[in-house]
This record gives structure tokens, C-alpha cells and sequence, in this order.
């Protein structure tokens, strides 16, 4: 365990870190953090008396890659815990596979768009 892990954050804290804002009224969002809590095993957040929660780094890194996936790449919840679930994964790994299927998906399009142009011309 490093010195890092050592040091815990208020779910306030967190929430900036993360970005969590609701952009209406400017306030925190740190009920997606519990929510990500329950449907999370990963999280595992030091609760003490009055339900005061504090991330160490590791939960904060695992809450990061939870937004990457839900909130950037648009994954379901059970996609995402698969994801997370799965030892082998690799996030960068997942990205370089993403692009490479925009790219193949955009070569695609141009293709069926040459086509229907030739079939227009007849």
C-alpha cells in the first residue's frame, strides 16, 4: 500500500474531482456516487457514524474509469460491470478497439453511399 492510499476524501471532495456538477443549478452531484456505490462492488468507501463516506485514491481511480465508461462511452450499467468485472480488461486496450470500429464503421458508410449514388445514376 502506498502513501496515497492512506489519504481519504469527502464524497463532496470526490464529486469535484470527478466533475459531478449539476450543470442547472451548479450544486454537486453526489447521489450518482452512491448510486454508483450500490450497483458497484468495487467501491468501497469507508462509511462512519452518520453515514459519513470517505474515498481512499483506489476508489477514486475505479469511480474514474466507472464515468469514463457510463458517462463518455455511453455503456449500460451491466456493461460497464462487466467491463470492470473482467481481470483482463484493459480501458486502453477497449479504446484502441473503439476507434478502430469508427473507423471501419466510417469506411463502411462511404462504401454504401457509393453505392446508392451508382444506383441513382441508373
Amino acid at each position: 500500500m502506498n502513501q496515497n492510499d492512506s489519504k481519504y476524501y469527502s464524497i463532496s471532495k470526490v464529486a469535484k474531482i470527478l466533475n459531478l456538477i449539476n450543470e442547472k443549478n451548479g450544486k454537486l452531484n453526489t447521489h450518482t456516487l452512491r448510486f454508483w456505490e450500490k450497483n458497484f462492488k468495487q467501491i468501497r468507501p469507508k462509511i462512519f457514524s452518520g453515514k459519513r463516506r470517505l474515498y481512499n485514491s483506489s476508489d477514486i481511480e475505479i469511480l474514474k474509469k466507472i464515468k469514463y465508461l457510463l458517462k463518455e462511452k455511453g455503456m449500460t450499467l451491466r456493461g460497464a460491470k462487466k467491463i470492470l468485472n473482467d481481470d483482463k480488461s484493459d480501458l486502453d486496450e477497449m479504446n484502441n478497439t473503439y476507434i478502430k470500429t469508427k473507423k471501419n464503421f466510417k469506411s463502411r458508410i462511404k462504401k454504401i453511399s457509393k453505392l446508392i449514388n451508382k444506383l441513382k445514376d441508373k
